[in-house]
Order: C-alpha cells, then structure tokens, then sequence
C-alpha cells in the first residue's frame, strides 16, 4: 500500500480489541516519531509508552473520549491496550513544539495502521493526574497521547452534506466521520 492509500485509509480507532501489541511495534512507533522533522532540529519530544494493563487502566480513568458523541466512551472490553504520551522537554526548547508533536503524533498512528492497529490522538487529558502518575519530570510536559489497539470498528469518513463537522454514529452504532470536500479546500497559486 502507497503511504498516500494508508493517509486516505486512517480514521481515528475508539473501540479496540483487547489483543496486545508487540513491545517491538511499540518502539518502532515511538523511533518513526523520534526521526520526524523538528523546528530548528531541536528534537524536544520524549515518549513515555504505556503498555502494562493495570496502568493502562489507570490512563484510561484520566482521558475524555468524543467530544461529539455525548457520555460516550469504549466501553470495558474495547479500551486501549497502550498509549504512547508525547512529552515536550522544555529544556530543548521553551515553546513552539506544536508543530513537532503532530508531526511525530502522525508518524506514529501510520506505523501503527501499517501493522493493523488503530489509534486515536488525544489532547483531552486530565494532565497533572498524568504527570504524577506517570513521573514525568518538572521540566517536561504532557503534549498529547496517542491511544492505540486493533480496531473493534470500522469508521466510514465521508465527504460533508451539510455544514456540520460532527462525527455521529449511525443506527447500526457505525461512526461516521464527515470531511470537507477537497474543491473547498484546495486553492491554486492564491486564495
């Protein structure tokens, strides 16, 4: 598969099954991160994965799930199995790593669908909960987590009928995820 057919293929994963991942497939998403572009090369970004069942329930307590679906979250049985936290080390740079984490967090959710596990990015977190329970030093902070597992679900994206940007299930509890038709978007040489 072309990387363009595994970008069109990704959707964001929220029910998963409760099968591990190789610790191997674990790093290799974390080096696919680690060797993404950084703003003036200052490689400001660590990884904390999180893959031990009991503290993997532990994250799961102190994360928000889909803002659109309302008191919607997996339910026990679909969680993730692991989360890769991307931490910002404000000794490598003070602000600016905005750009950084979603490079890194991109590379990891495509290493991970080309080996079939799912994911789904999160800034939704209760962030000093995490800091202590996952030691994440003074000078570090929490940018976001990437939630990962084999998907228990098959999202649909689909181009927008209308001008809502919210996600729903369908009445066979499929998710369907709209975007915005692509000649909307596109401009040539000026807007």
């Amino acid at each position: 598969m072309s990387t363009y057919e595994l970008i069109l293929q990704r959707r964001t994963i929220r029910r998963f099954k409760q099968e591990p991942i190789a610790p191997a497939l674990l790093e290799k998403c974390v080096n696919a991160a680690r060797v993404a572009p950084s703003g003036a090369n200052l490689q400001p970004l660590e990884y904390i994965v999180v893959c031990d069942p009991p503290l993997v329930a532990q994250v799961f307590a102190h994360t928000a799930w889909a803002g659109y679906l309302p008191d919607w979250e997996p339910a026990p049985g679909e969680r993730p199995v692991a989360y890769i936290f991307i931490v910002v080390n404000r000794k490598c740079r003070a602000g600016g790593a905005e750009m950084d984490v979603g490079i890194a967090a991109e590379n990891i959710t495509l290493t991970a669908l080309e080996a079939g596990v799912g994911s789904c990015m999160m800034g939704s977190l209760e962030r000093p909960t995490l800091t202590n329970l996952l030691a994440v030093p003074k000078h570090c902070e929490i940018a976001l987590t990437v939630a990962l597992g084999y998907p228990a679900e098959d999202p649909v994206m689909e181009e927008m009928t209308s001008d809502s940007i919210k996600y729903y299930r369908d009445e066979n509890d499929r998710l369907h995820v709209p975007k915005r038709p692509l000649a909307q978007m596109l401009h040539w040489n000026k807007y």
